[in-house]
């Protein structure tokens, strides 16, 4: 897994295009437009592809992002994939309220993207009492995001790692090692319940929460947005 961090006009064929590095990008020429579509189309099949999309858009200014979202709804009608496909990698960095809001309006119906598989929990116990936990949330068809954190509900956090996009077949099982420490399947809620009080510890020794933790917000409650609730009373 890796570590989390954490204007246009003319037609279609005279734009430029937000294609992966390892596609050459020469506005005006239409077999450069449909490179860009078909990696569209892969989206929807290739978590490689849909990871380069995540981690692309990521890494652009609000303007790009702005760009990247109406040269996808112009094209979105025309590809053959679920509209859920093409947005759900970018729903999965971005944070951004009113963003967040307008790819939600242009996925439409999700019903032809349903995950296939159910959301899932491992743990696992290393030395001195550090536990290492995994949530695999599934996404849309194939498609899952892990969260692996190393933590002690008691202090927090040590190390907090996000795997936007993974298919389902290459996120970590039961019986395997990460970080040395073996994992074992453990019900989900107990598990959400004992982070997001490694969340409230985090944050009530002033250390910052990582991003990747605030994906993950609505399962850890208003802490991991940002807001500490009063500790409870004895």
């Amino acid at each position: 897994m890796t570590e989390s961090t954490e204007s246009r006009s003319g037609s279609s064929s005279e734009r430029a295009l937000p294609l992966p590095p390892n596609v050459l990008t020469l506005p005006g020429e239409s077999r450069h437009v449909e490179a860009w579509r078909e990696w569209l189309r892969a989206l929807a099949t290739n978590a490689e592809a849909a990871l380069a999309a995540a981690l692309l858009y990521r890494g652009l200014d609000g303007a790009a992002r702005d760009a990247w979202l109406t040269i996808v709804e112009e094209d979105a009608d025309a590809l053959g994939v679920p509209k859920f496909a093409l947005y759900a990698p970018l729903l999965a960095v971005e944070f951004e309220p009113e963003r967040r809001s307008r790819i939600q309006a242009l996925v439409g119906s999700s019903d032809a993207a349903s995950p296939r598989v159910p959301p899932q929990a491992l743990v696992g116990v290393g030395r001195g009492g550090q536990r290492i936990a995994v949530l695999i949330s599934p996404l849309y068809l194939d498609f899952v995001q892990v969260l692996a954190c190393a933590y002690r509900a008691d202090t927090g956090f040590d190390w907090v790692r996000h795997e936007p996009i993974v298919d389902r077949r290459c996120v970590p099982k039961h019986g395997e090692r990460l970080d040395g420490v073996g994992l074992e399947s453990t019900p989900i809620k107990p598990l959400v319940d004992e982070l997001a009080y490694a969340v409230l510890a985090h944050r009530r020794a002033g250390r910052e929460l990582p991003e990747a933790l605030r994906v993950f917000a609505d399962l850890f409650g208003p802490s991991a947005a940002g807001s500490v609730p009063p500790p409870p009373v004895p």
